[in-house]
C-alpha cells in the first residue's frame, strides 16, 4: 500500500475565483491592520523606546521565538544597516549560556504577540538583575511581558488572516512594519546619510554608486569640445563624432558653456540663420557642474534635482576634466 504525504491531504485545487479573493482580502485585513496602528500610537512609549535605543552605547538585540524570532532576526538586520548597533539572541540559547553576550549597556527587545511566551519570559528575571532596559512588542497591554516592560509597544488589535485565526500572518506584518517605523526614525535622529548607509553595504550596484567617486567614473577621452566662436558645421561634426548628446563650449581652456541637442533642435526651428550661428550664441551658460573628487551619488542627485542628464567634471583648478553622465551611474 503507498504511504501518503502531506501533498495528498492538501491536493484540491481552489478556483480562481477563490484564491484571488483570498489574496485580496488578505491584502486588504493587513493594510487595515497597519492603519488602525498608525492611527493609535502611544506617543509616550515610542517616545520612550526611541530614546532607550538611541542613547544605547552597547546593541539594541532583539528577542522573539518562532515566527516572532524571524521577524526579530529581519528588525535587527535593518538596525544593524542604519546605524544602531544590534544582533539577534535566540531566546533558548540565551537562557543556556548565552546570556553572557548581554552587556548593562545593551537594550533588549522582546517579541511576542500573546506576550505569555514561556522562553521569551524566562529571560526577563535575569535582564532585570544585569539591568537592562526592556521594551516589548506585544499583542496584550494586560499580558505578563508587558508589566515586567520599561516600554510597551502595542500592535494593532487584529486576527489574524489565517482563516483558522492560528499562523501568524497579520501580526508579523505589524511586528516588521513596527520594526521598520522604529528603524527610520531613529535614521533621522542621527541624520544618517547615504555615505553612512554606503559603509554598511560595500557590495554590489549600491556600494559602487555610494562609494565611487566621479573621477572614477567619468568619460575623461575625446571630450565633445568646442570654442565658443566655432561655426555650427563644427559643432555638429563634433556632437555626432562624441556621441554624447552635449558639446562642451570653452574659450582659452575655461569652461563657458554647454550645448545640448535639444539646443540644436530648438535653434534649427526658431533661427533662421541657423547655419551662421556661433557656439557662443547657442550655448547655455554657467552650465551644471561637479568636481571630480565628488562622491558619484552626490553627482548622481545633483542632476536628478536639476533635471539634467549630464555634468561637466571640473578639477580644483577648474578646469574641464570630464564628462559624467546619468546614464553610466
Amino acid at each position: 500500500m503507498k504511504a501518503l504525504n502531506i501533498h495528498d491531504y492538501y491536493s484540491v485545487v481552489p478556483d480562481n475565483e477563490s484564491w484571488t479573493d483570498s489574496i485580496i482580502s488578505t491584502y486588504r485585513h493587513q493594510a487595515m491592520a497597519l492603519q488602525s496602528m498608525a492611527e493609535n500610537i502611544d506617543v509616550e512609549q515610542y517616545h520612550k523606546a526611541l530614546k532607550y535605543m538611541l542613547n544605547c552605547t552597547g546593541h539594541v538585540i532583539i528577542c522573539g521565538m518562532g515566527k516572532s524570532g524571524h521577524v526579530g532576526k529581519k528588525i535587527s538586520a535593518t538596525l544593524a544597516s542604519t546605524g544602531t548597533p544590534s544582533f539577534f539572541l535566540h531566546p533558548s540559547e540565551a537562557f543556556h549560556g548565552d546570556l553572557g553576550m548581554i552587556t548593562r549597556d545593551d537594550v533588549i527587545i522582546l517579541i511576542s504577540n500573546s506576550g505569555e511566551t514561556d522562553e521569551v519570559l524566562q529571560l526577563i528575571p535575569s535582564l532585570k538583575l544585569f539591568g537592562n532596559k526592556i521594551i516589548s512588542i506585544i499583542g496584550k497591554i494586560s499580558s505578563t511581558m508587558s508589566k515586567n516592560s520599561d516600554v510597551t509597544l502595542l500592535l494593532a488589535e487584529s486576527q489574524e488572516s489565517c482563516p483558522n485565526n492560528l499562523a501568524p500572518t497579520t501580526s508579523t506584518t505589524l511586528t516588521i512594519a513596527m520594526g521598520d517605523a522604529l528603524a527610520v526614525a531613529l535614521m533621522k535622529m542621527r541624520q544618517f546619510q547615504p555615505n553612512d548607509f554606503a559603509r554598511f553595504h560595500p557590495g554590489g550596484s549600491l556600494g559602487r554608486r555610494l562609494l565611487t567617486r566621479v573621477h572614477d567614473v567619468m568619460v575623461k577621452n575625446d571630450l565633445p569640445l568646442v570654442d565658443v566662436n566655432d561655426p555650427m558645421t563644427s559643432i555638429v561634426i563634433t556632437m555626432n563624432q562624441g556621441r554624447r548628446g552635449v558639446a562642451i563650449v570653452t574659450e582659452n581652456g575655461e569652461l563657458k558653456g554647454i550645448i545640448t541637442d535639444g539646443d540644436l533642435r530648438r535653434a534649427l526651428v526658431e533661427t533662421p540663420n541657423f547655419s551662421e550661428l556661433k557656439a557662443r550664441d547657442l550655448m547655455t551658460e554657467s552650465p551644471k557642474t561637479c568636481y571630480e573628487t565628488e562622491m558619484l551619488s552626490d553627482a548622481e542627485e545633483k542632476m536628478r534635482e536639476c533635471a539634467v542628464s549630464s555634468l561637466v567634471v571640473l578639477n580644483d583648478s577648474n578646469d574641464v576634466v570630464g564628462l559624467v553622465e546619468l546614464l553610466n551611474i
